[in-house]
Formats: C-alpha cells, structure tokens, sequence
C-alpha cells in the first residue's frame, strides 16, 4: 500500500483521442498502472497512475493538454467478499471520505487493486496499515 500521485487528464470525448494518449505515454517509455474514464457529453476525464506521474505531467502540459495532479492510495487487497466494505469502514470509522475510487482483478486472482482518493491521503494510509 502506498500514496501516489495520479493525473487526470480532460480531453475532447471523440474517437482516438484515448488512442493518442496511449501513444504519447508509450513513445516516452511511461508505463500506465491504472486507469480509468469519465465521460460527459463533450469532454472526457481520463485519471491514471503512471510509472513516472512527473514525465507525463510535463508531456501532457508541453501538448496543451489541461492535467490535474492529485494524490491517491494503491491498494493491493484480497478479491473476497466483504474485502471492500471492511476497508470503507475503517475509514469512515476514522472520519475520512472516499472521494472517489476504483478498482479491478480477474475472478481467479487472490488480490485486485484499488485506486482510492482520500480526503485526507496520509491518514488514511496510517488507518489501512494500522
């Protein structure tokens, strides 16, 4: 369990455009660990967690991309039933709110990652360890 830093990225919601993002961090030797996409009617958010959260800040800022920079806690966690609520518990427990998460595995995996937004990151990181 860790804190990192994600990026979120808004761009224009049209064909391609998830493709050149995928280009650019791919021709700097960045590689993706986690993402996800929001969309609305005209644009898309695309947040993710990349091996080098700095080089693909400037990267994306030098193409005129808006890109926001935020902190969110990777979580490795069993892929069981009940995993998940117990985790919200203990933060909501401790008075933190989840702004926002998400999370994948396959069903035979023995763990899945979170990606988890925290209104308060470093104490949420002292209660999930605790």
């Amino acid at each position: 369990m860790q804190i990192v830093k994600q990026l979120a990225i808004f761009l224009e919601n049209r064909p391609g455009m998830m493709a050149r993002v995928c280009d650019a961090l791919s021709a700097a030797g960045i590689n993706i660990y986690a993402l996800t996409v929001s969309d609305t009617v005209d644009h898309a958010v695309i947040r993710l967690v990349v091996s080098d959260a700095q080089k693909a800040l400037y990267l994306f800022e030098q193409h005129g991309t808006l890109v926001v920079e935020d902190e969110v806690l990777l979580v490795e966690a069993e892929n069981k039933p009940g995993t998940l609520a117990k985790l919200c518990h203990r933060l909501a427990d401790a008075k933190i709110n989840i702004e926002y998460c998400y999370c994948a595995t396959i069903p035979s995996a023995k763990k899945g990652l979170l990606v988890l937004r925290a209104s308060n990151p470093q104490k949420a990181l002292k209660v999930l360890q605790g």
